[in-house]
């Protein structure tokens, strides 16, 4: 199946006292550029999450965002540590028999020393393994929104390559009869301006001419790249850039088309193909 590089996830886990919420977005871009915003608690989840999405996708610009809300618990309860607040009365208690002058510790200070609070709440060793499971699961969304997106994407230009198909069916026919016009106009040209010149060289002139005004072969390799287009299509995988290659492959065999034929409904068809060509080169730099 062919993917688009754009989609979007968003997954989230209650996990008691607190609640993980991520997201994931993703647009194009011509490699795999990963960025994170990770709150600091869960900093440490990074390898972890960028493991999985590098396993995952192939091409895209991806945003990764982890949060942690409050979760529906109920309120996550605080303890002081007794134990070390009895060390620090004893230790100040020391400190203040030498030195009597000395300020007491404020509760402001009790409160922020290291270790002195402690709260029912989750550890990130706890937390880790559901911060995977919830990176998996919106990496399955991710990927079947970019697999939707994609699907879109290959219809949109399997329509373009039916339509260069039925141009390609209109100017092949065309081209003898083109060719053909073209060597009795030059004939008469010559003859006119020319009066030196024989028959026989002024035939050789025009079949030169011919030659090179001829799109035969353009017309035979635009529709061996419409069938590559369709190929990789149904073969799927990531396919831009080799889809993207084929685009500018079937853009200069409309350039050489446009520019070779002489007549106006030959330069036409190669307009129109111009512009498929262009629609789809559009949409293939959105697949992965």
């Amino acid at each position: 199946m062919i993917h688009s590089m754009t989609g979007f996830a968003v997954q989230t886990r209650d996990l008691g006292s607190v609640c993980l919420h991520l997201e994931l977005r993703s647009v194009n871009s011509r490699y795999l550029d990963l960025g994170f915003r990770i709150v600091d608690d869960l900093r440490a989840a990074e390898p972890a999450i960028r493991e999985r999405l590098s396993a995952r996708l192939g091409r895209g610009k991806v945003e990764c965002r982890l949060n942690l809300q409050a979760g529906h618990g109920g309120a996550r309860s605080l303890a002081l540590n007794t134990a070390l607040l009895d060390q620090l009365a004893d230790a100040q208690a020391g400190l203040r028999a030498r030195f009597a002058d000395a300020a007491p510790l404020s509760v402001n200070e009790l409160l922020r020393w290291p270790g002195m609070l402690a709260d029912d709440g989750l550890g990130f060793d706890e937390m880790l393994p559901a911060i995977v499971e919830l990176t998996n699961a919106a990496l399955d969304e991710l990927v079947a929104t970019r697999r939707r997106e994609g699907d879109k994407l290959a219809d949109m230009i399997r329509e373009r390559v039916v339509r260069m198909r039925e141009l390609v069916t209109i100017a092949t026919p065309r081209m003898p009869a083109v060719v053909a016009e073209y060597q009795e106009r030059l004939t008469t040209k010559l003859r006119d301006a020319v009066v030196s010149l024989d028959e026989d060289r002024i035939r050789q002139e025009v079949a030169l001419y011919a030659q090179r005004i001829d799109v035969a072969e353009e017309l035979t390799r635009l529709v061996t790249h419409l069938d590559e287009v369709e190929r990789i299509l149904k073969a799927g995988g990531a396919a831009g850039k080799r889809l993207d290659f084929l685009m500018q492959e079937l853009n200069r065999e409309a350039n050489t088309l446009a520019s070779k034929s002489p007549a106006t409904d030959i330069t036409a068809i190669a307009m129109e193909m111009k512009v498929l060509i262009e629609q789809m080169r559009e949409q293939v730099q959105n697949i992965e």
